[in-house]
C-alpha cells in the first residue's frame, strides 16, 4: 500500500520530534552525568544544576510531544513498541522522576548525606535514560521478535542484542560530550575549565564510538532490509560531523563543537528512521511481519485535524522556547564579578 502524503508529512514529523527531544534533552543528560565531577562541593553543583535549571523541564516536553503524536498519528506503532519496551520504558520514566524530584529536593536539607544522594539520583536519572533510548532506537533496526499480530513474543533479554546495547553506549557518550560543552558556555572559572578539560579528553572516544557505530549501523540496515534511501551520505556526514567536533574541541572552539555535537545527535537520529523508512520497528521473525508506515497510520481524518493543530501551536511552542533560552543565556558564576563598591549603609 502506497504511502500518502499525510502519512509521510507525520513520519517526518515524528523524527523531527525525536531528533529536538535528543538535542535538547542531550545535554541535559550530559549535565547530569558529569555533576559529581564537575562540581568538586555543593556549591559548584549548584552552579552546574543552574545551567539547566531554568529549561531542562521545558526539554522534556519534546518527550511527551513526541509520544503523543506517534500515539495519535500511528497508534498500532505506539501499542507495540509500549507493550515490547515496558520493563525499558518503565526503567526510563522511574529515572527520569528521580532526577526531576532530585532537582526540587537536593536543596532542602544542608545535610551532606541527603544531597550527595540526591545528587546520584541526577547521575543515574541522566545515565540510564540516555543508554536505554540508545537501546531502543537500536532494536528498532536490529529487529525484535514479533509474530504476524505485530505481538511481542520476546522478553526482556531480547531486547539486549550487542548491537543495541552498543547504540546505546554511543548514544550516551555523545550526550556527555554535548553536556560538557553546554557546560563550557554556560559556567565560569575553574567549572568551565573542567568542562573543556572533559570534552578534550574524551571527545576522541566519542568519535571513536560514533565511527564504529556507523559502520555496524549500515551492517545492520541492510542485513534486516533496510531502504537506504540516501545510501552513504547520510553515513559519511556524520562520522564527518563528529570528527570536525572534535577538532573543534581540540583548538577551543567550543560554540561550534556544541552546534556539531547537537548536529551529530539530530543527524544520528534522522539516519535511524530513514534506515528503518517505509517501516516503523523491525521483526527479527521475519521481515513480513514488521510494522510499516501504511499498517500502522491513522485514518486520513485524523490526520488532517492533527496536521491543523500541529500548524497553529508548534510555531508558538517553538517561539516561546527560544525566548526562554534567551532570556536565560548568561554565564553562571560562583561569585558575582567585581564591580565598583558602594559605601555600606550604616544604621
Amino acid at each position: 500500500m502506497k504511502i500518502t502524503p499525510l502519512q509521510f508529512v507525520w513520519f517526518s514529523l515524528v523524527v523531527v520530534l525525536w531528533s529536538g527531544y535528543f538535542f535538547l534533552e542531550g545535554f541535559d543528560f550530559g549535565v547530569g552525568m558529569l555533576l559529581r565531577w564537575i562540581g568538586r562541593d555543593d556549591l559548584e553543583r549548584r552552579a552546574v544544576i543552574n545551567a539547566i535549571g531554568p529549561t531542562w523541564d521545558g526539554n522534556e516536553v519534546w518527550l511527551l510531544v513526541a509520544g503523543g503524536a506517534t500515539f495519535a498519528a500511528f497508534p498500532k506503532w505506539y501499542a507495540t513498541v509500549f507493550s515490547s519496551f515496558y520493563l525499558a520504558l518503565f526503567l526510563i520514566l522511574v529515572a527520569l522522576i528521580f532526577r526531576g524530584v532530585a532537582f526540587e529536593y537536593r536543596s532542602k536539607l544542608v545535610n551532606p548525606r541527603w544531597r550527595r544522594r540526591w545528587d546520584m539520583a541526577i547521575f543515574l536519572g541522566s545515565l540510564l535514560p540516555a543508554i536505554l533510548w540508545g537501546v531502543a532506537f537500536g532494536d528498532f533496526i536490529h529487529g525484535i521478535p514479533l509474530d504476524a499480530q505485530g505481538n511481542f513474543t520476546g522478553n526482556f533479554f531480547s531486547l539486549l542484542s550487542p548491537y543495541s546495547i552498543f547504540v546505546g553506549v554511543t548514544m550516551a557518550s555523545v550526550f556527555l560530550i554535548h553536556g560538557a560543552l553546554f557546560l563550557e558556555m554556560k559556567l565560569d572559572g575553574q567549572l568551565r575549565e573542567r568542562a573543556s578539560f572533559v570534552a578534550r579528553r574524551l571527545s576522541p572516544l566519542m568519535t571513536l564510538l560514533v565511527i564504529v557505530f556507523i559502520i555496524w549501523t549500515y551492517i545492520t540496515a541492510n542485513h534486516s532490509g533496510g531502504s537506504n534511501i540516501v545510501p552513504g551520505i547520510l553515513p559519511i556526514a556524520i562520522v564527518v560531523l563528529a570528527v570536525t567536533a572534535q577538532v573543534l574541541i581540540a583548538d577551543r572552539h567550543f560554540g561550534w563543537a556544541f552546534a556539531t555535537t547537537g548536529a551529530t545527535i539530530v543527524a544520528i537520529t534522522v539516519n535511524m528512521f530513514l534506515d528503518l523508512y517505509p517501516r516503523v520497528l523491525v521483526s527479527s521473525t521475519s521481515d513480513a511481519y514488521s510494522l510499516t508506515i501504511t499498517g500502522t497510520a491513522s485514518a486520513h481524518y485524523t490526520l488532517v485535524v492533527m496536521t491543523i493543530v500541529a500548524a497553529i501551536f508548534t510555531p508558538l511552542v517553538l517561539l516561546y522556547q527560544g525566548w526562554s533560552y534567551r532570556i536565560f543565556r548568561a554565564r553562571i558564576r560562583l561569585t558575582p564579578p567585581e564591580e565598583s563598591k558602594t559605601e555600606e549603609i550604616k544604621k
